[in-house]
């Protein structure tokens, strides 16, 4: 955030889709050290195992939209090897960004909100042939691809050129594995097919600048320090 010029008192709340390590890590101090109220399922904070007595926790289910100020927030079920998962779509004023990470594989709800993106942030986890020919055992492989754990590059292609809307500015392909998978692939592979979605492979060490959505297309203002989602 500091890199970026943005102020943390930009942050309003933390959803939690599951509680896997690499999602929950630091979690607790963050909410406590600026007060954010923490969004979780009641199954995904039993399976944590944290408690937060300094910062509001509010449970949520599939049931009802979130409102964060002006933001509406969905969360939706998705297949993975946690408690209680979720997926979500963020909507203000019709533009509609998605979170779809940490999916086991594509089902009728990721296709139906997939489709009404304006932005998505994609798990393409993993390269299909790196992780079969890689040091992984067979029982984390299985995990992987069982259709409970993460989205291959090709299953992920796959959503994008069948659901994609026209008005998908941006793509944002997140959540690669370090062991198995590359940059240079996933890029590769999309890029053929990005008509006119930008697509952007983010990266394990830094962050992504900040990208500005609204209804025009093409988009040019691009800005690290504009509002944006």
């Amino acid at each position: 955030m500091a890199r970026l010029g943005l102020s943390m008192n930009r942050i309003k709340a933390v959803f939690i889709s599951h509680e896997h390590s690499d999602h929950i890590k630091g979690l607790y101090r963050l909410a406590t050290k600026y007060g954010l109220p923490v969004y979780i399922s009641k199954p995904t904070l039993l399976a944590s195992r944290l408690s937060f007595p300094y910062s509001p926790v509010i449970h949520f289910d599939s049931s009802n939209p979130i409102l964060i100020g002006s933001l509406q927030v969905r969360p939706f079920n998705k297949y993975h090897d946690a408690a209680d998962p979720y997926s979500f779509m963020i909507e203000e004023e019709g533009v509609k960004i998605g979170v779809f990470t940490d999916i086991g594989r594509v089902c009728e709800q990721i296709t139906y909100y997939f489709a009404q993106c304006h932005a998505v942030f994609l798990e393409s986890n993993y390269d299909e042939e790196l992780l079969a020919n890689g040091r992984y055992p067979y029982f984390l492989k299985n995990r992987i691809s069982g259709g409970h754990g993460h989205l291959s590059n090709r299953q992920a292609l796959e959503l994008f050129l069948t659901c994609r809307a026209s008005h998908l500015h941006y793509l944002l392909l997140s959540h690669l594995s370090k062991d198995n998978n590359r940059p240079d692939l996933v890029a590769k592979l999309f890029a053929p097919h990005a008509g006119d979605t930008q697509i952007i492979v983010t990266s394990r060490e830094e962050e992504t600048p900040v990208y500005v959505v609204d209804h025009l297309w093409p988009q040019q203002s691009f800005s690290t320090h504009s509002q944006g989602y």
